[in-house]
């Protein structure tokens, strides 16, 4: 495993296939530990992808499915690890969901296209290391007025792997989790 206990990779099996993050622990490590300890407690289990923006991005990582909840493993919110080398370049970079500075907790999104306007803004922990195609499918969702999926996907499953090719459940109790707001902003007007 990287980074002591952290994983190199998160699968997230959802009703639309199967997503493989690769974790950039170097980068992020209190962020990386916080989604692995989230992915191996369960925690993401059954959630929804809530909120879908077409060529943006799509969210998860709320329990309650409203955008409102979640929580870190750290008992709230926690800070935001930035870097200068990481940047929402495109579709497929994995990146906290938040409500201002120093606010992440549960809420992720999945960038499904470049969104330069977030570098600075977001700590970005990872990236789709396969499963592009279900990512693609995101895209492609019927949303709602408030950008909430017709038919949301579910996670089935979240566990850790070695390997982005060979995926093996290694499901962990770590700390449970409780519910706060993580928002992020939607893209700036053309």
């Amino acid at each position: 495993m990287a980074s002591g206990d952290i994983p190199p990779y998160i699968v997230f099996e959802t009703t639309m296939g199967p997503i493989v993050f690769e974790l950039y622990t170097k980068h992020a490590p209190m962020t990386c530990r916080n989604f692995a300890s989230l992915s191996r407690s369960g925690y993401y289990d059954k959630t929804t992808f809530h909120r879908v923006i077409r060529g943006f991005m799509a969210q998860g990582g709320d329990p309650t499915g409203t955008g409102r909840g979640g929580r870190s493993i750290y008992g709230g919110t926690f800070a935001d690890e930035i870097t200068r080398e990481l940047k929402h370049v495109g579709a497929g970079v994995l990146s906290m969901a938040n409500s201002g500075p120093n606010t992440n907790g549960s809420q992720f999104f999945v960038l499904l296209a470049p969104a330069p306007w977030l570098d600075g803004k977001h700590t970005i922990f990872g990236r789709v290391a396969s499963g592009m195609g279900t990512v693609k499918k995101l895209d492609h969702l019927a949303c709602d007025a408030n950008d909430k999926p017709l038919d949301p996907p579910t996670v089935i499953r979240a566990y850790a792997s070695d390997s982005p090719a060979k995926p093996g459940p290694h499901h962990q109790p770590m700390l449970p989790a409780a519910a706060v707001g993580l928002p992020i902003a939607p893209p700036p007007p053309s």
